[in-house]
């Protein structure tokens, strides 16, 4: 079959899964979202055959490639026949060269529909990339630690409002205890191909694209630069949540986790918050008080955030009495709607 360019490649046919021939540690570093690991070679064997083509040559590179891949063919199609039962599959590797090429090669002979990615995840990382530099209809949601930003924007996709999490895309919430709670960490490359993922499938015609405040990095993944510019001159929507909602609502959150993981953030945060502070807050930890042991760090948290809207364009405050997801969704949207040009009244 023709190799297809990544636009139509991504497109379709939906029930043929990707089938991503790199190496396990190539997928680990980052993968076309939803795309299967399916390897011809392993982490070890890739090796080998990388040093015997620069060091030997080629054609003793081709001969050790199939002497690794021939013993194996039998069990690489019938790991394909369960993953694809319909036997059709989207294939790439790399470049769309030789890798790639060889396990079409062995699937078209055993039956299977090939839908070749001509040039690879390298042109899959190019695309993605490259949508950083486009234009979006960010509107941001911002908002001091505990007011439920995340909640809210959730709510705001039930109102069929078009969103970003990228929080949930980063797998960690964005503070020294952003990890507790979190499944691992993407690679920040993985992080970018989701990011860019997400905002393809953005309906075209939105009018806005809520996304929460972020700073540059997220736990440890980073935020695009080019995206994160727009995201800086976005127009802000700074939700307005009392401190002893917000106090409550942490507590009733941290207060279910590890006493460990919660001290260690405490630990992280030293520095910023003094001696006394740590202290008091470790000990709030141990006596199972975890409004005390919030409040305290909110200080620290609550000048940092108040100190970052310095100098943002286009901020509108929008007053909550509590941390009421759906009411406040409601609220946030209310005066958007009533802001001429996304300006400030």
């Amino acid at each position: 079959m023709p190799r297809l360019p990544l636009s139509d490649f991504l497109s379709g046919p939906a029930d043929a899964p990707i089938f991503d021939a790199r190496a396990p540690l190539e997928y680990a570093q980052g993968h076309i979202p939803g795309a299967v690991s399916f390897p011809i070679f392993s982490d070890d064997e890739r090796a080998q055959i990388g040093t015997t083509y620069k060091r030997v040559s080629p054609d003793k590179a081709i001969l050790l490639g199939l002497d690794f891949f021939g013993p194996r063919m039998s069990q690489v199609v019938k790991a394909a026949q369960k993953l694809a039962p319909r036997k059709e599959v989207r294939l790439h590797c790399w470049r769309g060269g030789m890798r790639s090429g060889a396990m079409q090669w062995l699937l078209e002979l055993a039956g299977f529909r090939v839908h070749l990615l001509d040039k690879g995840y390298k042109d899959f990382r190019r695309w993605a990339l490259a949508s950083f530099e486009q234009p979006q209809p960010l509107v941001v949601l911002g908002g001091l630690t505990g007011s439920g930003k995340t909640d809210v924007l959730h709510a705001l996709a039930r109102r069929e409002e078009a969103i970003l999490d990228l929080e949930g895309l980063a797998h960690h919430k964005g503070s020294s205890f952003g990890a507790i709670g979190q499944g691992p960490q993407p690679t920040t490359e993985q992080f970018e191909n989701d990011l860019a993922w997400q905002l393809h499938l953005t309906p075209p015609d939105a009018t806005r694209l809520w996304v929460e405040d972020e700073s540059r990095t997220i736990g440890s993944v980073a935020v695009p630069g080019p995206f994160y510019a727009q995201l800086r001159e976005a127009p802000l929507v700074v939700l307005e949540v009392p401190r002893a909602a917000r106090v409550q609502k942490l507590a009733e959150e941290y207060g279910r986790h590890d006493p460990g993981a919660l001290a260690a953030a405490i630990l992280r945060l030293r520095k910023r918050l003094g001696g006394l502070a740590t202290r008091e807050a470790l000990a709030a930890i141990g006596d199972e008080d975890m409004e005390k042991m919030v409040s305290l760090v909110l200080d620290y948290y609550d000048r940092t955030y108040a100190h970052g809207l310095e100098g943002r364009p286009n901020v509108l405050r929008v007053p909550a009495d509590g941390c009421d997801a759906e009411a406040n969704a409601d609220r946030v949207l209310a005066a958007v709607r009533q802001w001429p040009g996304r300006q400030p009244a």
